[in-house]
């Protein structure tokens, strides 16, 4: 017996790399392979987050691929990508039906590591129907020079206990399988390769190698190769395709296997290359857009949908010859094919898509014609982005109000209904698992939770919700989306596994009732050497690892198979809890009940002729030249070579069917060697086919309970001591339904199962709410508390006693009338539809008389629930608050309601108008002025000055008086709706003051686009040209230049005084600075340059534009005396203007009053730059103490 070699960490790295567990133990037709020997200097490329989920990938026979449960938020994309039948999505579907997979070599960087973004070259797999690529995450590299592993190494895995036949030495008599090996010439220097076998029954292998320059971003390189006899050989076609073509991926249709797809990389060009032999000759097509995912039709073998990388869906009904626009701006990966149960409308696609304004909408079209006019939109209203999902008979969307996610559900393409939780869930994420068997299973993450979830299960209608599992574990993953540690083992109907957190321990538990009962799993009696294992259930069991990796292509931790229903194989430890530490192998024969421990390291374990042979492969690193089979499900185990020479192994790929006899490994034997192709053919490992003598019955159970899902079941198993070819599944034996007894049946909406097993209504649920809906004379379904697992096939027995009982509905007076909006707010635009909707605690709503007042003059009556069901619609004419009454009465009684509704139209504009300048304990009036001026109700926060305390009112104008002289901001807030406007302004506030009106040269009128921004930077420029034309100190001046035309201007002299109280101005120096001012103006001293070639004179507005002084050196007598009737004319108006300013603040209020008309009614655009405020933004005074309000001096 050979020694077992020590497990490395390293392997869990490796682990990533081994496409071909999954492919072979599921039937793919295609692998994505990635060299794990080459070494590689370029930087991997980045992978984007996969975008969806669901919980069986089916291939082109039907049967179910098992995957551990990634989730994404507000619902999860199929990765099927269809709904119903399907559709196989070809740029993330992990099926091979819609792209060849790919491989990448040992060595190569993981791809999700310091990728470059954005690299066109290889279109990025995008999820929930995205890429048949998944993410290539390669292990470590193999040691350069590394010698070979003969036999006996640790490259060649370890011996398990109980093997008999244990291969010797060559030369010696070592057990061999029949291969061939075969080198694809030239391609050393490819790093990645995708592989397709075309289908059962043929002998057709396409492989595509391309050389990625991660630096680069793109494809430098690809060959094609073909091989029609099962990978013996292969023929290059690149002289086909087209020599200087560089290929980027390869689609095969899932209908029809014969027609061939490749893309080119569309950084040299965007074509396509169509073949319908195999591969055996193509025509290439231009394209006039760059695809990033495709969608092939479950049933039309032509009908594709290509998404675009610019978010353009498109569609052909010629296998992609031709092309046809459908619709821009569609969400990711958010676009299905129709349901194809019924067989109704093949050519319907359902599309999530953003609208002009940013929304998402759901909506339907043909896939010929999607015109406005054919649009359908199912759901009313927006939903939230990226939250359409399409899968079997259900459609789910998600649509958050208040701060809260809501979950809508379509069965059958019926009218939504919001998704029904226990009322205290509170949901704050949630994924669609599984839409299997007309039931939804969900994982949903409520208020309380962070790392885990709980799992939910529906009725028919994916309507209501009743737990089934509390706190299952959940991860990131590698492309960040959330993985969900549930298992649903292939081929046993409710049959899954789940790791659930119990006291920050993680537990394995399983189900044979999809979720009706959970227990844990019991550790294997013995150990490898046969030594006894004590292992007392509660307190230690066996914990599995349920990650089935997030790229389908590669291998995960567990494997079952539909063909091999009875055998489930995992890695795993037995201990108190779920362990990353001492992995080992280990596997089930009867459906989980019991286990045996298979290898000490971790292993990838195939199935081979229905899983009546397995093949084990050893995680490492190294090279390795042998591999482990077992023909008595996993009790003993023999090893064989499949080469002879140690093979550093890249990944593997089985053929298609049910038999699958015959795999190609791929890998390398050195770091720069060809890609090695070694066909390996297991037909030689059997004599002959199986006959009926050597099969014998095995029956399903649980811990011997035989009735499993209300039925007892039969299969029919290969005896242990037979080595003969199965050849194709037959199913289980027999199958005869059970009598019902109360395990068949689960707790019902709204109740809860106690300690003594009885479902029990919770506090929250009242039972009689079920009839509120139903009308006098009619029938509704009163539960019992117990709802029948959907799926199970039990009969009689209890089945009468816990099966919901139709009642009549009885006659009630109307009680617990509410009348609310569509959208719940309670707040509405001015000429918009609001939809009413009138809902009942309990009464007939049916026969019952409806009276709605609008409370602006209009009433209405309704004598039926018909005319309400889809809401009572009214428009509001005019702004305010309403007050909507509601009357329900019926022969039995009557209730009433009432809803004050809030009509608004949107609120623009907010200008403070206030004085410049006020005098020191004089009131002054602020009014906000609006546009429009009519908006609805408002509330206006007023702060003055440093106070932290703000004054709230719901009128636009106050009036207030400043005691502290200087700067002071006034700051005006109004809330209208869930928008807040504001506008800042500043007041100088003064004992007393001067002011002068200034003009300016008729020039500047052409230059005044009449918006506050210009002439609050004009009036800067003035005042700097003020100060250094006379020298009086910037604090002494303010100008403000006013809206309207001609340009003009006010200019305040004020009595600056210091820090330290002293040298105030007096009136006389006011006095003197202001004859300053003046004389300066008057002797066009005051200027400016607007822009080169255009001067600006700053003139006193109330005296004559003349100099007083003639600088010119002669000039007439009649000049003269002309001059000087001027001049005193000009003195009378001075002294009377001088006179009149006296009065502190005399003019200003005048000129706001003028401010404020100008303002509004400028035909430029006079808005201010005013931030929009969201409602939840305002803060409470106390909030407020800290906060600085921003300060706007005037002329600043």
């Amino acid at each position: 017996m050979e020694k077992v070699a020590g497990w490395y960490p390293a392997w869990h790295v490796a682990l990533l790399y081994w496409t071909w567990l999954f492919l072979f133990t599921f039937g793919f037709t295609g692998a994505e392979i990635t060299c794990r020997s080459c070494h590689s200097q370029v930087k991997p490329q980045q992978q984007h987050p996969q975008q969806g989920l669901l919980m069986h990938l089916r291939t082109d026979r039907g049967e179910k691929e098992q995957r551990r449960f990634p989730g994404e938020k507000g619902g999860e994309r199929g990765a099927r990508g269809r709904e119903g039948g399907g559709g196989c999505r070809a740029a993330s579907d992990p099926r091979p039906c819609s792209r060849g997979d790919e491989i990448q070599r040992l060595g190569e960087p993981a791809a999700d590591e310091g990728a470059p973004e954005g690299g066109r070259g290889e279109p990025a797999p995008s999820g929930g129907g995205g890429s048949c690529r998944g993410p290539t995450s390669p292990g470590p590299r193999a040691p350069a020079g590394g010698r070979p592993a003969g036999p006996g190494s640790a490259a060649a895995g370890p011996q398990p206990a109980g093997s008999r036949g244990a291969g010797r030495r060559r030369g010696a008599g070592e057990l061999r399988l029949g291969s061939t090996t075969f080198a694809l010439a030239g391609d050393s220097a490819h790093n990645q390769a995708m592989v397709h076998w075309s289908g059962h029954n043929s002998s057709v292998i396409l492989i595509l190698t391309k050389l990625y320059d991660y630096n680069l971003g793109s494809i430098t390189e690809s060959s094609l190769w073909r091989s029609t006899d099962y990978g013996t050989t292969y023929e290059k076609l690149n002289d086909k395709v087209g020599l200087k073509t560089i290929l980027s991926y390869l689609y095969v249709c899932p209908t029809n296997k014969r027609k061939i797809m490749l893309l080119t990389d569309p950084e040299v060009e965007s074509s396509l290359l169509i073949s319908s032999d195999e591969g055996a000759t193509y025509q290439k097509y231009r394209l006039n857009f760059y695809i990033h995912s495709l969608l092939f039709h479950p049933k039309q073998e032509d009908w594709i949908l290509a998404y675009s990388q610019d978010q353009k869906l498109f569609s052909s009904v010629e296998f992609g010859r031709r092309w046809l626009l459908l619709h821009e701006g569609v969400a990711p990966n958010r676009f299905y094919w129709s349901m194809m149960g019924s067989g109704r409308e093949p050519d319907l696609v359902h599309l999530e898509a953003k609208t002009v304004d940013g929304h998402a909408q759901y909506i339907t079209c043909k896939m010929q014609n999607c015109s406005e006019a054919t649009r359908s939109k199912p759901f009313p209203g927006y939903i939230d982005h990226n939250s359409l999902i399409v899968q079997d008979d259900y459609v789910f969307v998600q649509l958050t109000s208040g701060g809260r996610p809501h979950y809508y559900v379509s069965y059958r393409r019926n009218a939504f209904a919001q998704m029904k939780l226990p009322k205290y869930s509170l949901p704050k994420d949630m994924h669609v698992i599984s839409t299997d068997e007309n039931q939804v299973f969900a994982a949903v993450q409520e208020w309380n939770q962070n790392d885990t979830y709980n799992l939910y299960i529906s009725d028919t209608r994916g309507v209501y919700f009743t737990l089934a599992l509390e706190n299952v574990k959940s991860s990131q993953g590698l492309e960040g989306n959330v993985m969900i540690d549930l298992y649903e083992v292939a081929g046993i109907k409710g049959m899954f596994l789940a790791n659930k957190k119990i006291d920050n321990q993680v537990k394995t538990f399983i189900t044979y009732n999809k979720g009706r009962d959970w227990s844990l799993l019991q550790a294997p009696d013995t150990d490898l050497r046969g030594n006894p294992v004590h292992c007392l259930l509660p307190y230690c069991s066996l914990h599995l690892h349920l990650k089935v990796s997030e790229n389908p292509y590669t291998s995960g931790n567990i494997a079952s198979r539909d063909t091999a229903p009875s055998i489930i194989v995992a890695s795993g430890n037995i201990g108190a809890e779920l362990s990353d530490n001492d992995i080992s192998m280990f596997v089930s024969s009867d459906a989980g009940n019991t286990w045996r421990k298979i290898f000490e390291e971790e292993h990838s374990v195939l199935y081979l002729d229905q899983g009546g042979v397995l093949v084990a492969m050893k995680h490492t690193s190294l090279p390795i030249r042998h591999l482990w089979l077992s023909f008595d499900e996993g009790r003993s185990w023999s090893k064989y070579s499949f080469t002879s020479l140690p093979l550093f192994v890249d990944g593997v790929l089985g053929e298609p069917g049910e038999e699958t006899l015959i795999m190609t490994v791929f890998g390398h034997f050195s770091h720069r060697s060809e890609w090695q192709l070694v066909k390996v053919d297991y037909k030689s490992i059997f004599d002959r086919r199986c006959a009926e003598e050597d099969y014998r019955p095995w029956q399903l159970h649980s811990q011997g309970e035989a009735c499993i899902m209300g039925a007892k079941r039969i299969y029919r198993k290969r005896k242990s001591e037979k080595k003969c070819m199965q050849g194709k599944y037959a199913g289980a034996m027999t199958s005869e339904p059970c009598v019902c007894t109360e395990a068949d049946f689960d707790c019902d909406y709204g109740y809860e199962r106690h300690s003594n097993g009885q479902c029990l209504p919770a506090f929250w649920y009242n039972p009689s709410s079920l009839s509120k809906d139903c009308s006098l004379g009619q029938s509704y379904l009163n539960s019992t508390g117990y709802r029948k697992v959907v799926s199970n096939n039990c009969t009689d027995g209890v089945r009468e006693r816990y099966t919901a009982k139709p009642q009549q509905c009885p006659g009630k007076a109307p009680q617990g009338l509410r009348i609310i909006t569509s959208d719940g707010k309670l707040t509405a635009e001015q000429g918009h539809n609001v939809t009413f909707l009138v809902q009942l605690e309990e009464g007939d709503l049916q026969r019952s008389l409806i009276q709605v007042d609008f409370g602006d003059g209009i009433a209405v009556s309704y004598a039926n629930l018909s005319s309400t069901e889809d809401g009572i619609k009214h428009i509001y004419q005019n702004v305010g608050i309403f007050r909507v009454t509601v009357l329900v009465e019926n022969s039995l009684g009557s209730d009433n309601a009432v809803l004050y509704l809030h009509v608004t139209c949107p609120l623009e504009h907010v200008h403070l108008s206030l004085p410049f300048v006020t005098t020191k304990n004089k009131e002054v009036n602020a009014t906000a002025v609006l546009w429009p001026s009519q908006v609805g109700t408002l509330t206006y926060v007023w702060w003055f000055g440093n106070n932290t305390e703000p004054l709230i009112t719901l009128e636009g104008s106050i009036t207030f008086t400043f005691s502290v002289e200087g700067m002071n901001t006034i700051t005006v807030q109004v809330s209208a709706g869930n928008t807040i406007l504001q506008d800042t302004k500043t007041i100088a506030v003064y004992e007393q003051f001067q002011s002068l009106r200034l003009s300016f040269s008729p020039n500047l009128d052409d230059y005044n686009p009449d918006i506050p921004e210009w002439r609050r930077d004009i009036s800067r420029v003035v005042k700097r040209a003020l100060v250094e034309a006379t020298g009086i100190s910037s604090k002494h001046i303010l100008v403000a230049v006013l809206p309207g035309l001609p340009t003009s201007a006010e200019l305040f002299i004020l009595p600056y005084q210091d820090a330290t109280g002293e040298n105030k101005r007096t009136a006389a120096d006011l006095e003197q600075i202001s004859e300053t001012l003046i004389q300066k103006l008057n002797q066009n001293l005051v200027h400016f340059e607007l822009k080169p070639g255009v001067r600006i004179i700053v003139h006193a507005a109330h005296l004559t534009a003349a100099p007083l002084v003639d600088l010119t050196p002669s000039h007439s007598g009649s000049a003269m005396l002309m001059l000087l009737s001027v001049v005193f004319v000009g003195l009378a108006v001075f002294v009377i203007y001088k006179f009149k300013r006296k009065i502190p603040g005399l003019n200003i209020y005048a000129q706001m009053q003028n401010e404020k008309d100008q303002e509004m009614v400028s035909p430029v655009s006079q808005r201010e730059s005013i931030p929009n405020v969201p409602q939840s933004e305002l803060m409470s005074p106390e909030q407020l103490v800290d906060e600085k309000v921003e300060v706007q001096p005037i002329g600043k």
